[in-house]
């Protein structure tokens, strides 16, 4: 065991004593401090960084385009073509649908497509400021409006799934201030996936309140119950793109490529979205045309476009797969069984799933929920710490639940597994 006294002198540096409030990245690294100077090797649960090696394709073609030269020019603020158009062909190919590429654009990570996204659905109405976030969810996000200074609304998912979900979005779209309802399927921290019907409930919403759905699809193809990855056949990615034109999809190459590291993804819009006219928009930028207001309102301002040797990478990954050439979902089935004998470890002892995945078994795949019977999310965390063990508090994604944790299981090696059960029965007895 790790000793009290280390782990509250570290605690005490981050100036809070509420565990439940560090960040993601905090929580990082105060365990890198005790992994320092403890000596002792951590389960690392906290940080939803891939835990694969990056896409050789993608390597192979950004080292070409480097030697092409493309480094010493600009890339175009909206994509460079290639890019652009197999962003549709993955779009057809993969969740069947028809987009052209001026409407889809490559950003610095799904991160800044957030924001993009975010920024501009607040700023196309002065009447409906909100977002609202379908949660739990991903606590950066939220952090983004803080930093702007918009408002947004959310709601636990847990109690809603299913024929409750309707009557609970219309409980906030009534209101009339909300511009955009943002979640993430498969969901990051709790892992649940929309049904179709959830999926159809969310778009008809969308259409009837003029709202626009920001769907994060950072963890693309990765509900391993279906095989998502056969370019051109079912079943197809399910997207609230099929019940709604008022979306804007977000996509990323860290999850699907395990690339990370270069902060390559795209946005998709729909044809209403991308040429919609919001005349607020004028009181920000010169265009009051949504397609034109975020490359060259928000991406220029912000990075000035996307790193040109990145969307040279991200075409040639994106190509592979549409040409059938790699299976990028295949090669992410590690997570699914890591995930799936971590939930053995936990379960047997005496752990529970906070969040199942309504009428269906959860799928194994990149995160999972767990508590333990009698402990809140902050005291688990805390004993954790003790036995070499880290994860967040579910408090900081936008769950009511106040007993929880988000397990990813990106970062903990196979043979850690039985190191896992090892520190779980010591922890077990400790707490008789």
């Amino acid at each position: 065991m790790i000793s009290k006294e280390l782990i509250e002198r570290l605690f005490t540096e981050f100036g809070t004593d509420d565990i439940n409030q560090l960040s993601i990245r905090e929580v990082g690294k105060l365990v890198s401090m005790i992994e320092k100077e403890s000596g002792e090797e951590f389960i690392h649960m906290e940080m939803g960084v891939p835990g694969l090696s990056a896409s050789q394709i993608g390597i192979d073609a950004e080292k070409e385009a480097l030697e092409r030269g493309v480094g010493a020019a600009y890339p175009n603020i909206e994509g460079i073509p290639v890019a652009k158009e197999e962003i549709a062909r993955f779009a057809k190919l993969f969740m069947n649908l028809d987009t052209p590429p001026a409407h889809c654009i490559p950003t610095v990570g799904g991160m800044q497509g957030s924001f993009a996204a975010l920024l501009a659905a607040a700023r196309s109405n002065p009447d409906k400021p909100c977002t609202l976030f379908i949660d739990p969810g991903f606590p950066v996000q939220k952090s983004q409006l803080h930093l702007i200074g918009v408002p947004f609304k959310s709601f636990d998912i847990l109690q809603f799934r299913g024929d409750k979900l309707k009557a609970k979005l219309e409980e906030y779209l009534k209101e009339g201030d909300i511009c955009s309802i943002c979640y993430s399927s498969p969901n990051n921290p709790s892992w649940i996936c929309f049904t179709e019907e959830e999926l159809q409930v969310i778009g008809e919403l969308a259409t009837k309140y003029d709202v626009i759905v920001i769907e994060d699809l950072a963890y693309f193809g990765m509900d391993f119950r279906q095989n998502y990855g056969l370019p051109g056949e079912s079943p197809y990615q399910p997207t609230v793109a099929h019940y709604t034109d008022n979306y804007i999809l977000l996509l990323s190459a860290s999850k699907i490529f395990s690339y990370a590291g270069q902060r390559i993804g795209m946005m998709i819009f729909s044809e209403q979205t991308y040429t919609r006219r919001y005349p607020n928009l004028k009181n920000y930028f010169t265009s009051d045309t949504l397609g034109h207001f975020i490359p060259y309102g928000v991406l220029y301002a912000t990075t000035a476009g996307t790193a040109h040797t990145a969307q040279y990478a991200l075409a040639a990954m994106l190509r592979a797969a549409n040409d059938g050439h790699a299976n990028f979902v295949e090669n992410l089935h590690l997570y699914g069984q890591k995930a799936r004998l971590m939930k053995e470890a936990f379960l047997k002892h005496g752990f529970y799933i906070v969040y199942n995945d309504d009428t269906r078994e959860l799928a194994d795949g990149f995160y999972f929920t767990i508590a333990y019977p009698g402990l809140t999310s902050g005291q688990l965390m805390n004993k954790f710490l003790h036995y070499g063990i880290s994860a967040i508090s579910l408090a900081i994604t936008g769950s009511d639940n106040p007993n929880g944790l988000r397990a990813c299981v990106s970062f903990v090696r196979l043979d850690q597994i039985p190191v896992l059960n090892e520190r779980l029965t010591r922890f077990v007895q400790d707490m008789k």
